[in-house]
């Protein structure tokens, strides 16, 4: 199975987004959500349902829960080798349209400056 190289996305102005998500989120559901990441860096690509999950435009979601509250990461591909992690809620029934929004925006300023918008936190 082909791995890739996680890395988050970082603004313009060098805040790193879901960085700071996972910074606000209680211990265990961080916990849970840094071995999702792992798990996308050991199998990329391959990664499906329950675990990750196609939403559409070449974005996809990393799917934790923990209790009865659903994380989700929401991320793309930079060629075979790297997943972005542009983005990170809570969600409730589905993951809103605002949120992907937010995704797809960071996805297409990515692929303008990929180095300016990279950070291997």
């Amino acid at each position: 199975m082909p791995s890739v190289n996680v890395v988050f996305y970082r603004e313009e102005d060098g805040t790193v987004p879901v960085a700071d998500w996972l910074g606000r989120l209680p211990r265990e559901a961080k916990i849970k959500c840094i071995d999702r990441l792992v798990r996308l860096k050991q199998l990329g690509h391959e990664m499906r349902r329950p675990e990750s999950d196609y939403l559409g435009d070449d974005l996809y979601e990393l799917r934790i829960r923990f209790q009865s509250v659903h994380y989700r990461m929401l991320y793309f591909f930079h060629g075979r080798t790297v997943a972005i992690i542009a983005h990170g809620l809570v969600k409730e029934r589905e993951v809103p349209k605002r949120e992907i929004d937010v995704a797809l925006r960071r996805k297409e300023r990515f692929a303008i400056d990929p180095v300016r918008h990279t950070s291997e936190e």
